[in-house]
This record gives structure tokens, sequence and C-alpha cells, in this order.
């Protein structure tokens, strides 16, 4: 990549803690040499821990972090002493973060909300000490647990940025120059194709205090989805947009069939992604008089609403927000609550059956 500070993929070889062994010891003392068993439990191994820190929004810091190996947990002791767990690791992570097993591709876990703890790899659970093996007809159990062992996997992190808007458009559609004119982002605007290598984040004031993310994502050309141009890198951080904006300028020579190649390429992608909903804003529109505007406006598709902007003269830059803020409305009324997904919360080891 062109730039060294976005780093939305990374792989890690991860191993947690081995559990410690339950100990196999006899209580012996002067006058009582045929004591119990006394033997105490094995401690947990280290757990490797995700947690969401929405000051990150990139996997930079992780980028030559190559392996994660978390500690063993301690064997028990006599006196049904217990072992001390082996240390978690808990690596900090942008919201949005998405774990996979590098070896199946399955997805694992995500974190989605500030302060989220999800355990990525589970240490070992510590084995049971002889003590817990008595009984009326074993006073004596010559047996206790070994602890699990570690568990190691290739992980890979992807970074999906979470945002309410996404930017989509070819090369130089003029979605940067947008982006730079409703927020405080400042993304690099030139004359020539892919000029946005990395994806930018903005949050736009909206009536009311209100305020909306937009994400502009790098320029889609024709053959995206067979690794043309930028190719599908950044097409995945579309897919946590809550709507998309299509940008298409008005010096197109044929703006129903770029839309329809953005959208095929879309498809190509990901079909959910055409479930979400649509808007299309015609930029650089203060080249063009009114009447040419009501010209290209009789040819636009019309499944898609559709405005005319100019964020050189902030032409219909309010009517947009507009459009975008009752698009999100009804995206929200129409979300159904989804359970949020991962292997388990940090705490509530479960113990070992007899």
């Amino acid at each position: 990549m062109a730039s060294n500070n976005f780093i939305d993929y990374v792989k890690l070889i991860c191993r947690s803690g081995k559990g410690g062994a339950g100990s196999h010891h006899f209580f012996r003392a002067k006058g009582l040499p045929n004591g119990g068993p006394d033997g105490g439990d094995g401690g947990r191994g280290g757990h490797i821990i995700l947690e969401g820190n929405s000051q990150l929004w990139t996997l930079l810091h992780l980028q030559y972090q190559k392996h994660v190996f978390a500690k063993d947990g301690e064997g028990g002791g006599e006196n049904l002493r217990s072992g001390a767990q082996g240390e978690d690791i808990v690596l900090q992570v942008p919201l949005g973060t998405v774990a996979r097993d590098a070896a199946t591709g399955d997805q694992m876990l995500e974190i989605t909300e500030h302060g989220q703890r999800l355990i990525l790899v589970p240490g070992g659970r510590g084995g049971w000490g002889n003590d817990h093996f008595k009984n009326s007809i074993n006073q004596a159990p010559q047996y206790a647990q070994p602890g699990e062992p570690a568990i190691e996997a290739i992980i890979i992190l992807e970074l999906k940025l979470l945002a309410d808007v996404g930017l989509v458009g070819f090369p130089n559609a003029g979605k940067s120059t947008l982006l730079s004119v409703v927020s405080a982002a400042k993304p690099k605007i030139a004359d020539y194709a892919f000029t946005t290598l990395v994806p930018n984040l903005g949050v736009v004031a909206y009536r009311d205090y209100k305020s909306f993310v937009m994400a502009d994502i790098p320029g889609i050309i024709e053959g995206a989805a067979e690794g043309k141009g930028l190719g599908t890198r950044f097409l995945r951080h579309i897919e946590r947009n809550s709507m998309l904006l299509f940008m298409i300028s008005c010096d197109s020579p044929d703006i129903n069939a770029e839309y329809e190649v953005l959208i095929g390429e879309l498809e190509q992608f990901n079909p959910d992604l055409l479930e979400k909903k649509r808007l299309l804003a015609i930029t650089k529109s203060d080249m063009i008089d009114e009447e040419l505007e009501a010209e290209i406006r009789a040819t636009l598709p019309e499944e898609v609403p559709s405005i005319f902007i100019s964020s050189l003269t902030n032409k219909n830059i309010v009517p947009l927000k507009d459009l975008i803020w009752k698009a999100l409305e009804e995206t929200r009324r129409d979300a159904a609550p989804t359970k949020r997904q991962g292997l388990g919360e940090e705490e509530g080891d479960e113990e070992w059956p007899s």
C-alpha cells in the first residue's frame, strides 16, 4: 500500500497458554502419616483477547507483532493450593475488526463496541487435583488431571470501517471533495485517477446537533472484482456501511452505464450489498446549465433517488444531507436487532467434569 498509516489486514500466529496440571499429593504430618488427598487445581492458561478501542482506526500497531503467545497456567500444589493463572494478552483493535481462522476462512468474532472484550483464543483449563476424585470407595485417589493443552491458530484480523454512509464511484467522481466539504476530514485531492489510496472517514454535522459518519472508499473501476485497479481491497469497508451514496460526474458520457458498472462490481463482490439503501449524486453540476441538467435527469435510473450537487459551489449539499438522514432513519427502523457474535466473554470459565 502507498500509505504506511492505514493497515486493515494483519495475520497473527497465536498460541494461548496451556492449563496447569492438577497436583497429585497426600497430606502428611507427624501423627497423621496417612492423610487424605490434598492436591490443588492447576491454573488456567492465558487467553488471547480482543478489546474494542474507539480511538483506533487502523491495525498498524499489530502489523509487526507476528507472534502472540500467552503464558501457561501453573500447576497445583499441596494443601489444596491452586496454581496461578497464565497472564492474558489483550490486543486493542479498532471497532469493525473481524477475526477469521486463516485455515478455514471462517469468521470467529467481530468487535463493534468500545470496551467490548471477546476471547480470540481461549487458554487451556487447569486440571483438577486429586482431592476432587476422593469418595467413600476411593479414599486415596492416585490420579490428578493434566491441564488442557494450549491452542495454536493462525488468525487473520480484518478491519471493516464502521460508517453510516459509504461513497461509491469511479476515480475522480468527487468523493474526496464532498467529504472535505461536509466534514473536517482532509483527504488528498488531485485531478488524477486513484488519488484516494486508503479509506477516509469524516463526521458530518446535521441539523439539531445530529451527525453521521461518511466513508470515502477508494475509486472502483470496471473489473475491480477481478483485481483490476485497486481491486476488491477496500470493498470490504462498504459491507459495514448503513447505506451507499453513488457518485457520478455530470460530464460522464453515459451516467446509466457507469451506474450499472458500479452495481455490477458490488454484486460480484457481495450480492448482499445491493440490499442496502442507495442514493445517486450527480457531481460537478456547477458546470452545466438548467436545461442540460433537465435533459440528464430524464435519463437517470428510476430505481434510485437522485440529486445534482456541486461541492465547489455547495449546490444542494444541504438537501443531500436531508436525503441521507431520511435514508438512515429508514434503515434504522427496518434493522432487526442482531445478537452479538463471538466466542465468549472474557470471564466465566467452565469447570471440568469429574
